[in-house]
């Protein structure tokens, strides 16, 4: 039995969410997988109602879970209140979320800026530049005077080897080639350290064939090129970047899943934002949403060791790529003229179906 927490975030977060779940639980009913389900509060509606955007017996609650669905979450448009703070890096932080795995997948039936993509960007969440990341008081930004901002950079020994372990692990299950991004010719201590410790980690995977290229570079060949990389790990802010790059090279956000896995707990994310402006008009495309969860399902059935949830995560990629592929019953973003919840029911059919 596993136990998954449901936090639907704000804006599109309240359609997109329940899609997923209802995807997740049909393909567990499908293959006999017992799930319990628990609903959390956080983002806007939980300021609205609790007073504070991270409710602290949210925290408590989401350690006792085996990992759990994050909707996106609006917290630009959050009142200026210590109350209302992001609670993205307070969980990727809190729990240890090391690895932001995003993939990035073409479909014949989409257009695309490039076809026949296949990658997956590992992007370490927990240092870098991001000021609420990188230290534990305090901020890493800081203005001395008005005409001076400095901004802190954190890379360790500890985060790159973890991260890095991470992407060698996933490029050993698919096609054995992983790209390490970053730019030790500028940055010699900083990405120095991040490449070392990938160079490391690299010597314990002799079947993976392992290159280095720098960020520039690197940006230049995926706009050209992308097909001919599997993998590639990142520091957090390169990682960021590129991801978002590599999702508009495949159809855009709406395409971009995304899954912040620790060692223990892991937590479904899409790469996209809570879309403020689409909210409640119900044709938000919950690709990216759902392919999130069944990347969580993937991640907890090897964690675990319980292949229903293996099958269950692959019934739901098989039952989305159907629909996707036929584009049958998909949202005007790609080309149909479907709502959320009937591209999340025919998804739900094709799984029910057998279709999948």
């Amino acid at each position: 039995m596993l136990k998954i927490g449901v936090l639907n975030g704000d804006d599109i977060g309240h359609e997109i969410v329940p899609e997923t779940v209802a995807v997740m639980r049909a393909a567990a009913e499908r293959v006999g997988l017992g799930i319990e389900w628990e609903n959390l509060p956080i983002g806007r509606k939980a300021y609205d109602e609790l007073g504070t955007s991270m409710p602290g017996d949210t925290l408590d609650r989401l350690s006792k879970l085996d990992g759990w669905v994050l909707g996106p979450i609006g917290h630009q448009a959050y009142p200026k209140n210590p109350a209302a703070i992001n609670p993205h890096p307070i969980l990727r932080k809190h729990f240890d979320l090391y690895a932001n795995i995003r993939p990035a997948r073409s479909y014949r039936s989409l257009p695309c800026v490039h076809q026949d993509v296949d990658l997956v960007i590992v992007r370490e969440n927990n240092e870098g530049f991001q000021p609420d990341r990188n230290v534990v008081a305090g901020s890493g930004e800081f203005r001395p005077s008005e005409d001076m901002t400095i901004s802190v950079r954190v890379i360790t020994r500890q985060g790159s080897s973890k991260v890095a372990r991470a992407a060698f692990e996933l490029a050993q299950a698919r096609r054995k080639k992983l790209t390490a991004v970053h730019k030790d010719t500028v940055f010699k201590l900083g990405c120095g350290m991040f490449a070392e410790e990938c160079r490391r980690v690299a010597a314990e995977f002799p079947e993976v064939e392992y290159q280095e290229t720098m960020v520039d570079t690197f940006a230049m060949r995926l706009a050209m090129k992308p097909q001919q990389y599997d993998v590639v790990v990142t520091t957090n802010m390169f990682g960021d970047i590129l991801s978002d790059e590599a999702a508009g090279l495949v159809g855009g956000l709406g395409m971009a899943p995304g899954l912040c896995a620790g060692p223990n707990l892991a937590m479904a994310q899409a790469t996209h934002g809570s879309a403020p402006d689409i909210a409640g008009k119900g044709i938000a495309n919950p690709f990216a949403m759902i392919i999130s969860g069944a990347m969580l399902l993937d991640w907890l059935g090897r964690k675990k060791q319980e292949p229903k949830a293996v099958a269950a995560a692959e019934l739901i990629k098989r039952a989305t790529d159907h629909v996707i592929e036929t584009r049958d019953q998909v949202t005007p973003d790609l080309g149909g003229t479907a709502s959320t919840s009937q591209m999340g029911a025919a998804i739900r059919s094709q799984i029910v179906s057998g279709g999948a």
